[in-house]
């Protein structure tokens, strides 16, 4: 009776474990949201940075702009920001980091990174590269496409774009872009509940059998 109970809650924890993991996965990516965003127009696009290191914090971190005329930061407490530009003035890359005196992103934190920028080019996806540089001098790079709707191991942060933005001159912000970051969000919060749920089902399956032996 004791090997049962052992194996039904031993299978009930590794299944909820299981879920867990993925959850974790599912929204340790690097990601951009900005909903509503379209072509030719502007835009204001968040940009959600996790920490996955167990023994490190995010210092720096780096996003590669396609290119883009109207481009600016909004001010972070305790973060400097770079921008680099072309010879023809449009933003090529922006760059945040950490300023003396604050640790960064720890592990098992996140921290959002905001610019406004457009207008947007006149395509149906845009790629956002970014790099992320950790406190122990390492730099995870995410710049992988995605291939056939499969999710490579460090996708690049991307934004799907409605057809028509409208006029493309001025200093227009509209809210915009695609929801990957609350969609990744909403199934994480659902295989979470999936996961409690299954270690509520070990725990009370414990019990019973611990009942029906006590009463044998």
């Amino acid at each position: 009776m004791h090997n049962l109970i052992t194996r039904g809650t031993a299978t009930a924890a590794l299944a909820a474990g299981l879920v867990l993991a993925a959850c974790g996965s599912a929204a340790a990516h690097v990601t951009v949201d900005a909903p509503g965003a379209a072509q030719g127009g502007y835009t204001v696009a968040t940009f959600k940075v996790p920490t996955e290191s167990d023994t490190a914090s995010t210092t720096a971190l780096r996003v590669t702009i396609p290119n883009l005329k109207g481009v600016r930061t909004e001010p972070l407490a305790g973060w400097t920001t770079t921008t680099d530009r072309n010879d023809k003035g449009e933003t090529v890359a922006v760059t945040w980091t950490a300023a003396p005196g604050n640790p960064g992103v720890g592990p098992g934190q996140f921290q959002r990174f905001v610019l406004s920028l457009g207008p947007l080019p006149d395509r149906d996806t845009v790629l956002f590269p970014a790099e992320q540089t950790y406190s122990d001098g390492k730099v995870v790079a995410w710049d992988q496409p995605s291939a056939d709707g499969a999710e490579p191991e460090h996708p690049a942060p991307t934004l799907t774009l409605a057809a028509d933005g409208g006029a493309a001159g001025g200093d227009h912000h509209v809210a915009g872009g695609e929801t990957t970051t609350s969609e990744q969000d909403s199934v994480a919060r659902w295989l979470g509940g999936i996961g409690l749920a299954l270690g509520l089902f070990a725990a009370a399956l414990g019990l019973g059998l611990v009942f029906r032996s006590r009463q044998s």
